[in-house]
């Protein structure tokens, strides 16, 4: 008889209680699968039962540059959970380079203990770095801890809930327009931000990404996928930003 439910592992972090769990689910026509969960105190950050619009995150951004003359791309994906992004930026044959940046080191330790079976520490093109994502666009400190000044092709963030509802308080600035300014600095021209929420378009931020000067094209798309705990459709929102080809950052 197999095991329905177990605690992978639990720690206590600066952030709070952490736990890595995995549940038996039966799927569709009876055969049961296994669904790793990360909760971190009464919060649940990540379920593999939903992935569609992690999933989506990365191939939508991916998706901007595909007429990139440059066909070797240079991605950071913010924060790292089952490591579902992550895994869908490594599906494109044209990334040269993924540095994961997450927080937590414990983790970045079960995917290298893979407790998650997501494979990405065994990548050679994927670096696994611990780090306040937030942080390191505040302070210009750079997200490639090995070299300051690099820029990207694409950074793709799934952290917060939403531009509104935050992990922590500290997280805001970067929503605002001048944390976006901060982060467009850190893409090549062309480049692509690309985040990840849980609810509806918000037109607040959409006037931020355009109040922020720095990207040419902005706009928000809405990922559908079946929820079948709760018997109906559900839908997140996956916003993408396109820096400049040539120049500087648009006016107004």
């Amino acid at each position: 008889m197999s095991v329905r439910f177990q605690e992978l592992d639990w720690r206590r972090t600066a952030l709070g209680e952490l736990a890595l769990r995995r549940r038996r689910y039966p799927d569709v026509g009876g055969v049961d699968r296994d669904v790793y969960e990360i909760k971190l105190n009464d919060e649940y950050l990540m379920s593999s039962l939903f992935t569609v619009a992690e999933l989506e995150l990365g191939r939508l951004a991916l998706a901007e540059l595909a007429g990139a003359a440059d066909a070797t791309l240079d991605v950071v994906v913010g924060g790292l959970g089952l490591g579902c992004t992550a895994q869908a930026v490594l599906e494109s044959p044209a990334v040269r380079s993924l540095v994961v940046v997450d927080a937590l080191a414990e983790v970045i330790e079960w995917h290298q203990r893979e407790l998650i079976p997501s494979g990405l520490a065994a990548d050679p093109r994927c670096r696994l770095v611990q780090g306040d994502f937030f942080a390191m666009v505040r302070t210009g400190s750079g997200l490639d801890p090995d070299t300051r000044e690099r820029r990207f092709h694409a950074i793709v963030v799934d952290i917060d809930h939403s531009p509104r509802h935050w992990l922590h308080p500290g997280n805001a600035d970067l929503y605002r327009p001048t944390g976006l300014r901060r982060l467009a600095g850190m893409l090549n021209p062309g480049g692509v931000f690309a985040l990840w929420s849980n609810d509806p378009p918000d037109q607040e931020f959409m006037s931020s990404l355009a109040e922020a000067r720095a990207f040419a094209e902005v706009r928000a798309e809405i990922v559908t996928f079946d929820n079948p705990l709760q018997g109906r459709e559900a839908a997140n929102t996956v916003y993408l930003a396109v820096t400049p080809l040539h120049g500087a950052p648009r006016g107004g």
